[in-house]
């Protein structure tokens, strides 16, 4: 049994108890959908186990969800444009408005989830100040991580980027580079395995610890404030008032869904609503 099955399977022994009371108190404040059964696009993994807890709290509010896993990004919100799903909780606004432009679908996030922070790693040197001129920097080369992991360098004082560089800038985009570093564009797969050629990469952070990087080696990391990279729950345009919405969005905002994200993801996953 994996940790996750066994966090998840302990989450849910000490929450079918406490749900059960609160039905049969009929407390105030849930909102509630009549016996509505939706269908929840969802990415393999971990997601899986947090989607469980959530299918628990859902039931207190009328709704049955039943959890299709996809293992190819582009999946999902062609399964919701073609109302395959009701919803799904896999994307970021970044990655959204990229399908969006390329599809024309008419998606919209209803709830923020989590958010995935990506961090600047290094085995040779212990903080950012300590980067020598002529560094080599890893950075993955897919368009929105590029310009993700571009304005984290920025962030911590290493480039500059035009101030209407947007979302999706790349390495010709950079202005000033006073230590003279080298930006290697590598695939996202294994940029994290490339870190002990380099003197730093910005990975993941759920992507580092699977790599073995440990928490020591990140020597920076993107905050979470007016971050465009928050992950949400998406449902199509003409569902957005659906009765079924809000309590979809409330099942997931619960604390035991909380403490289940940061046991899951060993706290590199931050839930990131209040």
């Amino acid at each position: 049994m994996s940790r996750s099955s066994f966090l998840s399977r302990r989450h849910f022994l000490g929450l079918s108890t406490g749900l059960a009371g609160a039905a049969a108190l009929g407390l105030p404040g849930i909102a509630h959908a009549e016996n509505r059964t939706l269908k929840i696009g969802i990415m393999s993994g971990e997601d899986e186990d947090i989607w469980r807890l959530v299918s628990q709290n859902a039931a207190q509010r009328g709704l049955t969800l039943k959890i299709v896993p996809f293992s190819d990004y582009n999946t999902p919100n062609e399964a919701l444009s073609e109302h395959d799903v009701d919803a799904n909780a896999f994307q970021h606004r970044p990655f959204l408005d990229a399908q969006i432009k390329a599809h024309g679908y008419k998606i919209i996030p209803v709830g923020d989830t989590y958010f995935q922070p990506i961090g600047l790693y290094s085995h040779k040197w212990h903080s950012v100040a300590d980067i020598p001129k002529n560094a080599r920097i890893g950075i993955p080369n897919d368009p929105s991580n590029e310009g993700r992991a571009l304005h984290v360098l920025e962030t911590l004082g290493l480039i500059r980027l035009p101030a209407d560089s947007g979302l999706f800038p790349t390495a010709l985009d950079v202005t000033e580079n006073p230590r003279n570093i080298s930006i290697e564009e590598l695939d996202a797969g294994v940029v994290g395995r490339s870190l002990p050629d380099l003197d730093a990469a910005v990975v993941n952070m759920d992507w580092a610890r699977k790599a073995g990087i440990s928490e020591q080696e990140r020597i920076g990391v993107e905050g979470l404030k007016n971050n465009p990279y928050v992950n949400f729950i998406s449902v199509n345009e003409s569902d957005a008032n659906a009765e079924w919405v809000k309590p979809l969005v409330e099942s997931y905002h619960q604390p035991n869904v909380h403490q289940l994200i940061l046991d899951i993801y060993h706290g590199t996953v931050t839930p990131a609503w209040p």
